[in-house]
C-alpha cells in the first residue's frame, strides 16, 4: 500500500491498492487505515503498524520463530524414520517443510493486501466472524497441545535428572520427585513470570538460550552414535539388566518401512513444523517490518530447523534402528541410567522446552483477547488471568495423559495439518484478489 502525497507534503483521503498481479484499485482508508495505517503524517516515518512501533531486530526474530518451530518434536523424529525408512522420511521432511515455508509466504501476502497482523484477523476477513472462531480455535487447541507436550516432557525427565543428582538408584516417593508437583512449580517459577511480557520479542534472549541447548542435544545425539554399540557389549555400564539391542538383526538401517506405526509419521512431522501462529505477532514486532524481511526471517528458521530435525533423526534411528522409543531420551536413558553427558542433555533439553512454553502461550492469549475483547485496551487484569487460565488448563492436562505420542498423534493429525496447509490457503483465496 501506498500513500500519494500533495506538495504540500499532506496525504491525500485515498488510499491505492497495488496488488501482486498488477491490479490497480482505489479504497476508502477509512476501514482499513484503523488497524494499519497511520492516521495522519507528522512528517517523520511511520511505522506500519499503529500500536505499537516494531523494535526486535532481525535476530532475535529469527530465534523467536526458530523457538516456536523446534520444540518436542524434536524427541520424536528418529521414532518417525525407525518407522518410515530413511528415504520415506527425508521426502517427508523436505515436503512438509517446503509447504511449511509456503504457507507462511500465502499468510504474508495476505496479511500485507489488508493490513491486519492476527491470524484470526485473518480468518474474520476471509469469512467472518466465524473464520475468526475458527481460527482462534485451532490456535488455541493446537498451543495448547504444545504447551502440553513441553509440559510433559518436564514431567517424564524433571524427576530422573533430580534423582541422578542426588545419586539416588531409585524414586523414594518423594514430593520432589514427583512430576504431576514438579510441572506446577516449574510453571510458577519460570513459566509464569515469563508469560508476563507484554511484547513477545522480549523473548529472543530466553529463545537464543533454549536453541543453544537444542544444539548442545544435537551434538551429543551425533556423539551418541559413535560411543553406543549396535549390538550393546556387556562392557557397557549399566546395561546389564537391558533386553533389548541384544539381537544383531535390529541393527540394520531401512531405507523404506511401513507398519502399524508409520501412520504417526506425518503427524509427527507436521507437529514439528507448525509456527504459524507466531508468524504474524512476530511480523508485527520486526523492526522495518517488510514482507520480504519477514519472508527471510521464516525461510530462515525453517531451513536451520530442517537441518537439526534431520541430523537428530539420522543420529538417533543409527544409534538405536528399530529399538528407538517415541521420546528419545528415554532410550539413552535405558542403555546407562548413570551417563554424566545423557544428564546434561536431559537438562539442556528441560530448560529449552521450559524457556519454548512462553513464546508458544502468547499467541494463545491474543487468540481469546481477539474474540472475547477485540475492542478493549490493554489491561494487566485480562493479561494476568488468561495466562494463569492457560497454565491451570494445560498443567491438569499434562497430569492425567499417559503418553507424550498421544500428544503428538492427536495435535498433529488435526490442528497442525489445518495450521500449515489449509487455513493459509483458503484465507489467500478468499483474501487476495484474482
Amino acid at each position: 500500500m501506498e500513500l500519494e502525497k500533495l506538495a504540500n507534503g499532506n496525504h491525500l483521503s485515498t488510499e491505492r491498492i497495488i496488488l501482486e498481479d498488477g491490479f490497480d484499485g482505489v479504497e476508502s482508508v477509512a476501514a482499513e487505515r484503523e488497524g494499519f495505517l497511520p492516521h495522519k503524517s507528522d512528517g517523520k516515518k511511520q511505522p506500519q503498524f499503529t500500536d505499537f512501533e516494531g523494535k526486535t531486530s532481525f535476530g532475535m526474530s529469527v530465534f523467536n520463530l526458530s523457538n516456536a518451530i523446534m520444540g518436542s518434536g524434536i524427541l520424536g523424529l528418529a521414532y518417525a524414520m525407525a518407522n518410515t525408512g530413511i528415504v520415506l522420511f527425508l521426502f517427508l521432511l523436505t515436503f512438509i517443510a517446503i509447504l511449511s515455508a509456503y504457507s507462511i509466504h500465502l499468510m504474508l501476502k495476505s496479511a500485507g493486501v489488508v493490513g491486519l497482523r492476527a491470524y484470526e484477523q485473518l480468518g474474520n476477513r476471509a469469512f467472518g466472524h466465524p473464520g475468526k472462531v475458527l481460527a482462534a480455535g485451532i490456535i488455541t487447541v493446537h498451543n495448547i497441545g504444545a504447551m502440553s507436550s513441553y509440559l510433559f516432557i518436564v514431567k517424564s525427565e524433571l524427576p530422573l535428572v533430580i534423582q541422578a543428582f542426588l545419586g539416588m538408584q531409585s524414586s523414594s516417593g518423594d514430593w520432589y520427585l514427583d512430576g504431576n508437583y514438579l510441572i506446577m512449580i516449574v510453571s510458577i517459577l519460570i513459566i509464569f513470570p515469563l508469560a508476563l511480557m507484554q511484547q513477545l520479542g522480549y523473548l529472543g534472549y530466553t529463545s537464543g538460550f533454549s536453541l543453544t541447548c537444542m544444539v548442545f542435544f544435537l551434538i551429543s545425539v551425533i556423539y551418541k552414535k559413535f560411543n553406543i554399540p549396535c549390538p550393546l557389549e556387556n562392557s557397557v555400564p549399566g546395561n546389564h539388566s537391558l533386553s533389548f539391542m541384544q539381537d544383531a538383526d535390529g541393527c540394520e538401517s531401512k531405507l523404506f518401512t511401513i507398519n502399524q506405526q508409520t501412520a504417526y509419521t506425518i503427524p509427527i512431522l507436521a507437529f514439528a513444523f507448525v509456527c504459524h501462529p507466531e508468524v504474524l505477532p512476530i511480523y508485527t514486532e520486526l523492526r522495518n517490518p517488510t514482507k520480504k524481511r519477514m519472508q527471510m526471517v521464516a525461510n530462515i528458521s525453517i531451513l536451520s530447523m530442517f537441518a537439526m530435525y534431520l541430523l537428530t533423526a539420522v543420529f538417533g534411528y543409527l544409534t538405536f534402528y528399530v529399538n528407538v522409543e517415541a521420546e528419545l531420551l528415554h532410550t539413552y536413558s535405558k542403555v546407562n541410567p548413570l551417563d554424566k553427558l545423557v544428564l546434561c542433555v536431559r537438562l539442556a533439553v528441560l530448560v529449552a522446552v521450559t524457556l519454548t512454553v512462553p513464546v508458544v502461550l502468547f499467541p494463545i492469549r491474543r487468540a481469546i483477547l481477539q474474540l472475547l475483547f477485540p475492542d478493549k485496551p490493554f489491561h494487566w487484569v485480562r493479561h494476568i488471568g488468561i495466562a494463569i487460565s492457560l497454565l491451570v488448563i494445560v498443567n491438569i492436562l499434562v497430569i492425567f495423559v499417559p503418553n507424550i505420542r498421544d500428544i503428538f498423534g492427536i495435535i498433529g493429525a488435526t490442528s497442525a495439518p489445518s495450521l500449515i496447509f489449509i487455513l493459509p490457503g483458503i484465507f489467500y483465496i478468499r483474501i487476495v484478489p484474482q
